[in-house]
């Protein structure tokens, strides 16, 4: 049966379209009940007997939620006790064209077998169709084609009910005039928390219900505490005219009173509005998209110095942060360098998510209602009501924010779901993990689909398409313990006096092909993350331990970049070729260092000698160039084989084998990037690393010029230059910690496509062109640059997506952001079990240098463990110390010593677990001794274990 509706459109042009819809009916789509006799079908979805105790429904049913049910009470739809459920096809689209989080998160719940949700296509079925009456709005029809199915899953059910007790169907909205015309109608409908709260056997349940309109009015007060939000049409018109400015907002970490807003504009008229004051920030939460209108100049003021944290007993609603706002302001006037101001006028598109956190359970005895506060300090404490406050406590629990009422001091939320005990490791982990927005699930079903079946071997026609390389004398440089090995090299002597040189990379585009289930997971994913004693692979571990790492003395695939160099390392030709090697040896960095410090000379051993003269070489022209060499200390931590926990904590020792690999890695990648770029001008996957902005340079130069040595910073080589000469009589660490300091001035490098882009200078680097081929196991990015060298050298044909700019560009934002979020989930992983190494050693004394200097405080760098610390002085107090800073220096006087920049300190360090969610590491002056500076006694004293396995 076919439907078609004809309209006529204006095309730009001028000209007339007839367009021609056509709907396609169809009477043989089948209900997904086990109990249903008429429709025949092997694979029910929904079960014969969906019992679950009800005191509202005491019968057997199933439910269909309406769609505003599905955007608002996804965390309840989630539960495992929610089961047969039906999905309308009208509820679907709608939650898809409204919220694509919770669209995805829906289809998540389908695909469990266990859930037993079962997707209807009301939509195109001959009897649950329903046209659009004149005059009627979009979403009142889908309000009756709701209740259209709804009715008709009735009446088709009821012929199963007369043979036997079989289910009836439940809808489920909150819009009461929907509620309404269901009841006349005869159906059985009921609000969704009237339903949940009938559960009976599952009162938890009840916690997770996001709230309303009635119960948000319900547990706030009636004083308005914020400005009224300003409608989205006049902040689009204002916005349009200048009046406002649309931007990110970011919230401060030490400061709740405190903000900004990025506002983007073209090229480098970007800029950032400072917003202070509980009622200027107007409920706008961290990464909201926000409407700002700036502030008469004269009300512009600088950021505040001061540190405010919204902890201790719940504000009341009534009562305002007058006190603390007056300070922030005061602080912040007598500052000389104000920033634009201004205040939050609207929010245009809310960027919430579920928070993880503890609960503050309410001193009312009795009371359900209690604040939530988060682990991210930029996010404002949250009011929840729940049941289990006795047994939240102490437990780290997730949250959802459900809305912020003008007259509420804090927003309104619900409880979704309990994460484990606070301090546990596994716990804290799953906490860290979904803090960064990383993807740690088990992979699907369907993505485990897609690899190969085993034993896997390579057939005879894939070895014809490649090129034989297994003869080769071919190695492979890792950390210790890696299993996942992307590359191995080889070196061999040329009959002409040249040298062959080989870089191959595991062929992962071979495994994985565009368009299925692995590969959307793994662009999702992006990167495979490193946690402390954890690995969460992009891929699965099939994959990127088994099939596709380059173990020795097994047959594998690889993508190989073959130059042929004479002994000066330029470069004769370049080829790159798909091809089947076998690695003669894994080496760690340390056993490759030893084969070549030894008097061996086997192949292995020549061909490792052979490459290290050469990178050598390679690295004296880069730098030569103008490529930084900069520093950040890394930590390596000995972990106890029966506990897990870490027993020794000391920083990475780099080798000649580390510099060696590194320089054929970024030779192999930035010829890929020249190849591919040559060949796809416009769709080529590239990386670069823009330049910092001269102020960015503002401390490395202070610091420089306190120790009277003077640095460059016009270029990249002007820099390299001045750094390699920086030297200080005295003082031997001093270059490392200018270079540690350099490094924080540098931007972020990025993907980016060619097409989309003029600027492809990677300034550390020093390299005009650059792209990452080399860990296609561990990042998305590779994977696409392999596809795009296959199709320039004829390995492999193309697909649409690839030659797409806009999608790339997409593709890019995506992997720039998963890129962004790992880096920071290691540090957080490595932040954990440096407090868990202190948590057992108790109190330490250290020597360390001053890397930055504050106007109360002091950060110092502790080398032997890679660890900073910051080290404060309270003149809170009468009986504190007087403190006297200076922003040019900079430097800080307290009492009668001045702390300068590199300045060398012993400090005590010990963790502070005085806040079980915020624990941090705790430094106190001891050398130099000042009156008023008081250094705590040891809690404990420290006990040497014996380290066990290094893993």
């Amino acid at each position: 049966m076919l439907k078609s509706k004809t309209f006529v459109k204006k095309t730009r042009a001028g000209g007339v379209m007839k367009i021609v819809r056509e709907h396609y009916l169809r009477d043989d789509i089948w209900c997904g009940s086990d109990i249903c006799a008429e429709c025949k079908h092997e694979c029910a979805v929904l079960q014969r007997d969906p019992f679950i105790e009800s005191n509202l429904c005491s019968y057997l049913h199933y439910v269909i939620p309406d769609t505003n049910v599905v955007l608002h009470q996804i965390d309840v739809l989630e539960n495992p006790v929610i089961c047969n459920v039906i999905i309308l096809q009208t509820v679907l689209q709608e939650v898809r064209h409204r919220s694509a989080p919770v669209y995805k998160r829906l289809k998540d719940i389908i695909h469990e077998k266990e859930k037993h949700f079962y997707t209807f296509t009301n939509e195109h079925h001959k009897e649950t169709f329903i046209e659009r009456e004149p005059g009627e709005s979009a979403n009142d029809r889908n309000d009756r084609a709701i209740r259209v199915a709804a009715k008709w899953y009735s009446q088709h059910l009821e012929k199963s009910r007369a043979e036997a007790d079989g289910p009836k169907v439940v809808l489920l909205t909150n819009d009461q005039g929907n509620k309404r015309k269901a009841e006349e109608s005869g159906l059985l409908v009921y609000r969704c928390e009237e339903y949940i709260k009938s559960l009976i056997a599952n009162p938890e349940l009840v916690d997770c219900l996001a709230l309303s309109n009635d119960d948000k009015n319900d547990i706030t007060s009636s004083k308005m505490i914020f400005p009224e939000h300003l409608p989205l049409s006049r902040i689009q018109a204002g916005i349009k005219s200048g009046t406002f400015l649309q931007g990110t907002f970011r919230a401060s970490r030490d400061n709740y009173l405190e903000a900004s807003v990025f506002v983007q504009g073209e090229g480098e008229d970007s800029t950032e509005v400072l917003i202070q004051g509980l009622q200027n920030l107007n409920r706008a939460v961290y990464q909201d998209l926000v409407a700002v209108q700036l502030l008469p100049r004269n009300q512009w003021v600088a950021p505040s110095s001061i540190v405010l944290q919204d902890e201790g007993a719940a504000k009341d609603d009534n009562e305002e942060d007058k006190d603390e706002e007056a300070e922030s302001l005061r602080m912040s006037a007598a500052e000389s360098a104000r920033k634009p101001t201004g205040k939050v006028v609207g929010i245009i598109k809310r960027n919430w998510r579920p928070y993880c956190g503890m609960l503050n359970p309410s001193q009312i005895k009795e009371s359900t209602r209690h604040l939530f506060t988060p682990a991210d300090r930029r996010i404002p404490r949250i009011r929840i009501e729940t049941r289990q406050a006795s047994t939240l406590a102490g437990h780290r629990i997730m949250v959802a924010m459900d809305g912020w009422p003008r007259h509420s001091r804090y927003p309104n939320g619900h409880f979704v779901r309990s994460l484990g005990n606070a301090g546990d490791k596994e716990t804290e982990q799953e906490v860290l993990l979904l803090e960064h927005d990383v993807p740690h699930q088990a992979f699907t079903q369907a993505v485990l689909s897609f690899l190969p079946k085993m034993p896997w071997v390579i057939t005879p026609e894939e070895m014809a398409r490649r090129e034989d390389l297994r003869h080769l004398t071919v190695c492979s440089v890792d950390p210790p313990g890696c299993t996942d090995i992307d590359d191995a090299l080889h070196c061999r002597d040329l009959d002409n006096g040249n040298l062959e040189v080989g870089v191959h990379i595991a062929d992962v585009s071979h495994f994985i092909r565009p368009g299925n289930a692995m590969d959307i997971e793994a662009a999702n994913r992006g990167t495979t993350v490193y946690l402390c004693g954890k690995r969460i692979d992009m891929v699965p571990e099939l994959l990127s331990s088994n099939l596709c790492s380059l173990r020795s003395n097994v047959e594998r695939l690889a993508f190989s970049c073959i130059w042929e160099m004479n002994h000066k390392a330029e470069i004769i030709k370049t080829r790159f070729t798909k091809s089947v090697i076998n690695s003669k040896a894994s080496l760690t960095y340390a056993e490759a260092q030893m084969m070549i410090d030894t008097t061996k000379n086997d192949d292995v051993t020549k061909s490792l000698r052979g490459l290290n003269k050469l990178a050598k070489i390679l690295k004296k022209q880069r730098i030569k160039k103008g490529a930084l060499t900069l520093s950040s200390l890394e930590v390596r931590f000995h972990i106890d084989s029966e506990t897990h926990d870490p027993i020794d904590l000391q920083t990475k020792e780099l080798m000649e084998t580390n510099s060696m690999v590194e320089e054929f890695m970024l030779l192999a990648n930035i010829s890929v990037a020249q190849k591919i770029f040559d060949e796809f001008p416009d769709c080529a996957l590239l990386r670069k690393h823009p330049a910092p902005p001269p102020s960015n340079y503002d401390i490395l130069l202070k610091a420089s010029k306190s120790k009277g040595v003077e640095i460059h910073t016009d270029s990249a080589k002007a820099l390299a230059d001045s750094l390699d000469v920086a030297r200080v009589d005295g003082f031997p660490y001093f270059n490392t910690l200018l270079r540690i300091l350099a490094t924080r001035c540098m931007m972020q490098a990025v993907y980016f496509c060619s097409g989309m882009d003029s600027d492809f200078l990677h300034y550390g680097l020093a390299s005009p062109i650059y792209t990452h081929f080399t860990s296609p196991i561990r990042r998305y990015a590779d994977i696409i640059v392999h596809r795009l060298l296959a199709v320039a050298v004829g390995a492999d044909s193309t697909y649409p997506d690839l030659m797409d700019k806009q999608k790339q560009a997409a593709l890019s934002n995506n992997l720039n952001y998963r890129h962004k979020m790992s880096q920071y989930a290691q540090r957080a992983s490595v932040a954990f079990h440096t407090q868990l190494f202190f948590k057992s050693r108790g109190i330490l004394n250290e020597d360390g240098f001053v890397l930055f200097v504050r106007k109360n405080a002091i950060i110092v760098l502790i080398p032997k463990f890679g660890l900073e610390g910051t080290v404060f002085f309270d003149a809170k107090d009468k009986a504190g110390p007087a403190l006297v800073f200076d922003e040019e220096g900079p430097t800080l006087k307290v009492e009668q010593h001045t702390f300068r920049l590199f300045d060398k300190v012993k400090v005590t360090i010990s963790l502070d677990a005085s806040n079980i969610q915020h624990q941090k590491i705790r430094m106190s002056l001891i050398e130099p001794v000042i009156a008023g500076v008081s250094v705590p006694p040891p809690d404990v004293e420290p006990q040497a274990k014996k380290p066990k396995l290094d893993r």
